[in-house]
Formats: C-alpha cells, structure tokens, sequence
C-alpha cells in the first residue's frame, strides 16, 4: 500500500492505494466518487474514461494514478458557481447526447481541443476528437456543439437559425469528403 497525492478539480486528495499500477480511473471513480470518467474499454481506445491533465486529454483507464503530477480535471470539475461551462451549455443547446455513455469522453476531449484552439475548422474538430467513439454516433452534433462552444469562447455565438444553418451545411459537406466516408 502506498499514499498517492492527487490534485483533482482543484483539491488535493491523499489515496491508499494497493498497486502502483492501478489506473486513475479506478481511484476517480472507486475512491473519490466521481461518476464523469466511465469504464469503457480498459484499452485506451474509446475514450469513455477522458480526463483532463495540465490541459491534456488523457485516458485514466490505462494512466497509473501514481504517476499522475499534474492538475486532473474531470467532467465535474468543468462547471464552476453554478455555471455550465460553454461546451457543457453547447452540449445541452444541440441536443448531443443520445444514450449519453460516451459523453464525458466527448466533452473532455473538446475541451481540451477548444482550449488549445479557441475556432477550430470542422477538419481540426473531426482530427481533434479522432480516438472517442459515439455508439450511437451523433459525430454531427458533437461538431456542431463544438463549434457553437468555440463561438460561445469566443463572444461569436451564432442565432439558433444561424447555428442551424451551418450545422446542416457542416452535416453536408462532412459526408461527401472521403475522409468521412470509410
């Protein structure tokens, strides 16, 4: 058994943990009680268990959490003062989530994307978000989120008949590129 520090939302914790090996994930989920980051795979290939480190998507379901040094933010830590964070409001004002199982994956990751660039192109949003799977794949609404937070970052939020508008022309063009049909 060893102490492991961990800073998680902005508070410290101190955990007993077993192995040096056990994931982030366990120790989130099993002995802090969050529910953001999920079991989805164990192999890192989903993304369901997406946390943030120092600004830096990373999959807790293979990360030991003794090897953690930096500022872990989860799903929970995203809203402050009773606020939404933009992409979670962005998330809700485009209806994203479907049976909702990868959506801590899909929020953390466009966090950490919209956070190392505030407009990001439909491309560097469908590149960016690459490696978190949607069973029930509403990718297009992800994108359109996406790109309504980076708005919403940016002071440049599009009306509802806009945001429409270039959801359905962004849902257009993303099918007839090659790269979107596999």
């Amino acid at each position: 058994m060893s102490i492991v520090k961990l800073r998680v939302n902005g508070v410290t914790h101190e955990v007993d943990i077993d192995d040096e090996s056990m994931p982030l994930l366990y120790v989130l989920r099993n002995d802090l009680g969050l529910q953001g980051p999920r079991f989805g795979c164990g192999l890192a290939q989903c993304g369901t268990c997406t946390v943030i480190v120092d600004g830096i998507a990373l999959r807790s379901c293979i990360l030991p959490a003794a090897a953690v040094r930096g500022e872990i933010t989860t799903l929970e830590g995203l809203s402050g003062e009773g606020q939404l964070d933009a992409i979670q409001q962005a998330w809700i004002d485009e209806q994203v989530p479907q049976c909702g199982y990868c959506q801590n994956g899909q929020i953390m990751n466009a966090k950490a994307l919209l956070d190392r660039n505030p407009n990001p192109t439909d491309t560097e949003i469908r590149e960016g978000m690459e490696g978190v799977l949607c069973r029930c794949m509403t990718y297009y609404r992800i994108q359109a989120a996406i790109k309504r937070a980076a708005g919403i970052m940016t002071g440049a939020v599009l009306d509802s008949d806009e945001q429409a508008a270039s959801s359905i022309l962004s849902a257009s063009v993303a099918a007839n590129e090659p790269e979107a049909i596999e």
